[in-house]
């Protein structure tokens, strides 16, 4: 699951963070603790503590004293703002850079993606 292109603790803040986006963990719904994240994935149990903190400081999750740690209940609204305010700088201006390099026109591109909008979803890995 870890690589080494970032930090243990915000690649672990990373995957709870998709989880929550693609609907893998509902809101109210209860995250493994930091123990059993620590057990599951090997890493040291303070690394992994770290990512959670970082969560609860976004307000991504909450903590119930004794119980353990859940997803704060707007936290998919919450990550799906941030990231929709971003995506056009992170995603689409690179690959409009991209196909003006490699000589792809850009209404080829919009082709593209008017053909896939119209698919229905497949699972990751399998859309081409």
């Amino acid at each position: 699951m870890f690589d080494d292109r970032s930090p243990i603790y915000l690649q672990i803040a990373d995957q709870i963070k998709n989880d929550i986006v693609t609907g893998a963990l509902a809101e109210d719904e209860q995250v493994m603790s930091t123990n059993q994240y620590a057990a599951f994935y090997r890493i040291n149990p303070a690394t992994a503590a770290k990512g959670f903190a970082q969560l609860v400081d976004e307000g991504v999750l909450y903590k119930k004293r004794g119980i353990g740690m859940f997803v704060s209940p707007n936290a998919r609204q919450l990550l799906r703002s941030g990231r929709q305010g971003s995506f056009f700088a992170d995603v689409v201006d690179p690959m409009i850079r991209e196909a003006n390099a490699i000589g792809v026109p850009l209404r080829d591109v919009i082709d593209h993606i008017t053909k896939n909008e119209q698919r229905p979803e497949t699972t990751q890995g399998g859309a081409q």
